[in-house]
């Protein structure tokens, strides 16, 4: 599974060749929400690291917050000369409607985790 944004593998570009991620059995769980869905609140989600390991050279994560009708990843850590992200802003209906397409299909290929 790619996270794609316009098109472009975020979390591949910016762990580099060899790295891993997205962790999607942790951001996109198939019992329920997962940190993916976005409230209120906020909460950082890691989504990758680098071939090296993220405790070794950092971790790919982002800031999750819905804003009224909004859905924000901004504040970008990366790991180690790798290039930040630019902050994201969707729909958040569009944004749901995808995360809910995202975990029907993990479901009918993995089924519960």
């Amino acid at each position: 599974m790619q996270f794609r944004i316009d098109g472009e593998a975020v979390v591949a570009q910016a762990v580099g060749e060899g790295g891993r991620g997205p962790f999607v059995k942790e951001a996109l769980p198939t019992h329920g929400f997962g940190p993916l869905w976005a409230t209120g609140e906020g909460r950082r989600v890691v989504l990758g690291e680098p071939e090296c390991t993220g405790g070794c050279c950092g971790y790919l994560s982002v800031f999750v917050q819905r804003h009224g009708g909004i859905v924000e990843w901004s504040d970008w850590q990366v790991p180690v000369d790798k290039v930040r992200p630019t902050a994201f802003h969707f729909d958040a209906d569009q944004y749901e409607a995808e995360l809910t397409r995202a975990l029907t299909d993990r479901r009918r290929v993995y089924g519960s985790d």
